[in-house]
């Protein structure tokens, strides 16, 4: 009797190797039909992150095709179409890894109901994270609102090592029908900057694997210094890899202990890194209202601009607040998809402190932007900035972007990447920005370099009355 098939529901896992749920699927003795579905949740994403997962699911197809698989593509309501692809595969069963967010935990719920209800054998497994959030607790039992004690707790656990890729990815007898990638047209909403942006990408199993190799071997060692330099190729860039499971953080986490072991003592930076990215998932799976609303609910009364037609707000996200750090960064973000650590710390602080701005606005175009955007720790970031969250920095504590760019920029090799208008030969890099962004927007190259829309002491003063004379 011809055996039933297995759906693998592929999602933010989009890898074969040290991969749960695809790995159990296989093992099942069952044929397994891979699949991806342009969802609710897929929908609800922005310009950049869209436009980066489908070139993530097209190396992924080609993945699978070299095993004799392929990648089946529906777009729909979620359940809806696992729906219609059981009754029209005689799949018995669904396999997915499990995600963190609200949004996604909602779908997932309401998946895993339906489909138990419909006889269906639905399994999530674990997959995104190192240590699933309801796995780590305080010694009362409660969750981590601090980072640090976390790493404590975390750092001498024993972890399971990574699985290897699937040898063989049992086939159906045959095959339901799938859309094609392009009729989703992930890259329309980049509009003209998508092949400039497709050229800052590194995409895919292979090229992440690559990337952690290389970080390993060349640059993690120099890690703890480099990293704050947003004009030295100092960090892994691997968050765009784990973003989309690329690779999976166990991966690196081993990769990490191995470095470490081999004297390599900056390692154990990186290892915090990774349980950072952790808090963010533990953080939302406890307290899901820390990716919409003030994670700190007193801070609901706090006086922040939200309208965005504001021309500081307008300004910021344009890249010409003529604050050179915020506005390097900004357009590092627009052009490559990314943004250094260090840069988004700045350009968090200005906005929410120096402009006096929600860290809603910077949240919601972060996501529009970034190709290694992911709700969890997004949201973090910005509440961390802001002070509105846990473990924050604090509201008075305000970064001022011209001393923070004359300590880690000195040469302003970092500046003169992005910023075309204040030097006479700027740099290719720089230009680049001026291409990508909408006409309408009325920029070119030749300007004249803004003026400071708030200048620095001042939009300090200004954050500190507001906190000295906060109603709580």
């Amino acid at each position: 009797m011809r055996k039933s098939p297995v759906i693998m529901w592929f999602r933010r896992d989009l890898r074969l190797g040290d991969h749960q749920a695809l790995t159990a699927a296989c093992d099942s003795g069952h044929p397994v039909i891979p699949v991806f579905i342009h969802d609710e949740v897929v929908e609800s994403h922005g310009a950049a992150p869209k436009f980066r997962l489908g070139l993530s699911l097209a190396d992924l197809a080609q993945s699978l095709e070299d095993k004799g698989s392929r990648l089946i593509l529906r777009r729909g309501e979620a359940l809806g179409v696992l729906r219609d692809l059981i009754r029209e595969t005689g799949a018995g069963a669904v396999y997915w890894s499990r995600l963190y967010d609200p949004d996604s935990k909602a779908r997932d719920m309401v998946v895993k109901s339906a489909l138990k209800d419909d006889g269906v054998d639905a399994q999530s497994f674990a997959g995104h994270v190192l240590f699933e959030p309801w796995s780590v607790e305080t010694k009362t039992g409660g969750f981590y609102k601090v980072f640090t004690p976390m790493w404590k707790s975390v750092r001498s656990r024993d972890l399971a090592g990574t699985l290897p890729t699937p040898g063989d990815i049992p086939a159906p007898e045959s095959w339901p029908q799938s859309d094609n990638l392009e009729d989703w047209q992930m890259d329309a909403p980049m509009q003209r900057g998508a092949e400039i942006l497709r050229g800052y990408c590194t995409v895919g199993e292979t090229a992440a694997s690559h990337r952690l190799g290389a970080f390993m071997a060349h640059r993690v060692s120099d890690y703890s210094k480099n990293r704050d330099l947003p004009g030295v190729d100092g960090t892994s860039g691997l968050s765009e890899n784990l973003t989309y499971g690329e690779i999976s953080p166990r991966s690196c986490w081993h990769a990490g202990w191995r470095a470490l072991h081999d004297g390599k003592s900056d390692a154990e930076v990186f290892l915090k890194e990774l349980v950072w990215r952790e808090f963010a998932y533990h953080l939302a799976h406890h307290t899901p209202r820390i990716t919409s609303d003030n994670w700190k609910e007193d801070w609901d009364a706090f006086p922040w601009n939200t309208d965005e037609r504001l021309a500081e707000v307008k300004a910021w996200k344009q890249g010409r607040t003529g604050i050179p750090f915020v506005d390097a960064a900004m357009r590092e973000m627009y052009v490559t998809g990314t943004m250094h650590n260090r840069g988004r710390m700045i350009v968090a602080s200005y906005l929410t402190k120096h402009l006096m701005c929600h860290w809603q606005i910077g949240l919601d175009w972060f996501a529009d932007c970034l190709i290694d955007w992911d709700p969890c720790s997004n949201a973090m970031g910005w509440q961390w900035s802001a002070g509105s969250g846990p473990d924050a920095t604090p509201y008075f504590r305000v970064f001022n972007p011209v001393t923070q760019l004359d300590k880690f920029d000195k040469g302003r090799n970092y500046a003169k990447r992005w910023l075309a208008e204040p030097y006479d030969a700027p740099t290719d890099t720089a230009l680049s920005y001026f291409t990508m962004i909408p006409r309408q927007w009325n920029m070119a190259s030749d300007n004249p370099y803004p003026d400071p829309v708030v200048t620095v002491d001042a939009g300090r003063k200004r954050a500190l009355d507001a906190y000295e004379n906060r109603d709580f």
